[in-house]
């Protein structure tokens, strides 16, 4: 017959250790997880800035006008998600002159750097957007 008595130094170590690694374990994983929800949501933010600026644009009636119309356009984008944009990140070229006439084609393009949080300054991973 087997001899199944418990020894006193194991009794209760499992709920300790499946606590230990629980935690260990689960603390990474959900800032991964929030830290790819995070430069996601820059994506999202870059790719609706530059439809809707696009958009502002050529629905203007001048380059200069339909210019400060974009980068309202890009702001409000970028606000919806919570990020600020960055000075000149959005660009906005055409294929000819004048810009806003039926030939043309018009490219617009919102570049910008977004740090993982939680990290210090000087260690942060900057994510091109």
């Amino acid at each position: 017959m087997l001899d199944r008595s418990v020894s006193v130094a194991d009794r209760g170590s499992a709920a300790v250790e499946f606590i230990v690694m629980g935690v260990g374990l689960l603390v990474p994983a959900m800032y991964l997880g929030l830290a790819a929800a995070s430069v996601q949501s820059g994506v999202y933010a870059s790719t609706q800035s530059v439809r809707e600026a696009a958009r502002a644009f050529v629905t203007a009636g001048s380059p200069a006008e339909g210019f400060a119309r974009a980068t309202t356009a890009a702001q409000l984008s970028f606000d919806d998600h919570g990020i600020d944009l960055p000075p000149k990140a959005l660009t906005i070229t055409c294929s000819s002159l004048p810009c806003l006439s039926r030939a043309a084609r018009w490219m617009s393009e919102c570049s910008g750097r977004r740090p993982f949080r939680g990290c210090p300054r000087h260690g942060s991973v900057p994510c091109p957007l």
